[in-house]
């Protein structure tokens, strides 16, 4: 029952003048250039809208507001279903969520911070046209081994490296590839060395490709098929 699960940790959180989350924990931003970013990054990184079909699962490492989840739904909105997971540590409360997205209008922001307030338990589960959403809360470096499924593409959005270095250690980045299809791949707004070698040898093909913004780099990568 939830009444013997310890309830997760939220984010302590401070704002910027522009409305932008800060995790204390990390003294990082949860985005800096918000909706073009996740789709620079994120959706071209992943060759996104093109491979996009029916029973095609996303993943991704760090849920925070839920932003890429609705830049996935501009871009996806069904009749089929596709399928987004994400693995959480900090679930972001809604009345914080809701802050957090209100700079951008998205269609289904108010639709996800509406069910994102009455989910609980390890696994939290959203409905969004064309998207099944789950979103397992936890320590990834747990969570993400114990999964039974694999991704056609991943997002790896968890804070800075230097600022948390946890959720890009080689065992988490090795079981990032053991949980990716065949053909499937990878993207993440960091060019760390150590980031772009752990996925090397977690079995992808890296590229760096041109950042966004005052970003010069950031990393894709592609599994063999």
């Amino acid at each position: 029952m939830r009444m013997n699960q310890p309830d997760p940790i939220r984010p302590q959180l401070t704002w910027t003048d522009d409305g932008t989350p800060v995790a204390t924990a990390f003294d990082d931003p949860y985005f800096t250039g918000g909706l073009e970013e996740t789709r620079h990054v994120f959706l071209a990184g992943n060759d996104l809208p093109a491979r996009l079909a029916p029973g095609f699962r996303v993943a991704e490492l760090g849920f925070g507001t839920g932003l890429n989840l609705l830049a996935l739904t501009q871009i996806w909105q069904g009749p089929e279903v596709i399928r987004f997971t994400s693995f959480e540590a900090f679930p972001m409360a809604p009345e914080d969520m809701a802050r957090a997205l209100s700079p951008f209008a998205l269609s289904q922001a108010e639709a996800l911070v509406a069910q994102w307030a009455e989910a609980e338990g390890p696994v939290r589960r959203v409905t969004l046209p064309g998207i099944e959403v789950e979103v397992i809360v936890g320590d990834a470096r747990e969570t993400l081994p114990a999964w039974t499924h694999v991704a056609q593409a991943w997002f790896l959005d968890g804070f800075a490296p230097a600022r948390n270095p946890e959720l890009w250690n080689d065992a988490l980045m090795g079981a990032v590839g053991a949980h990716t299809a065949p053909g499937g791949t990878v993207a993440t707004y960091t060019a760390a060395g150590h980031v772009r070698r752990a996925l090397e040898q977690a079995g992808f093909d890296i590229t760096r490709q041109p950042g966004y913004g005052r970003k010069k780099h950031m990393t894709t990568g592609r599994k063999p098929a």
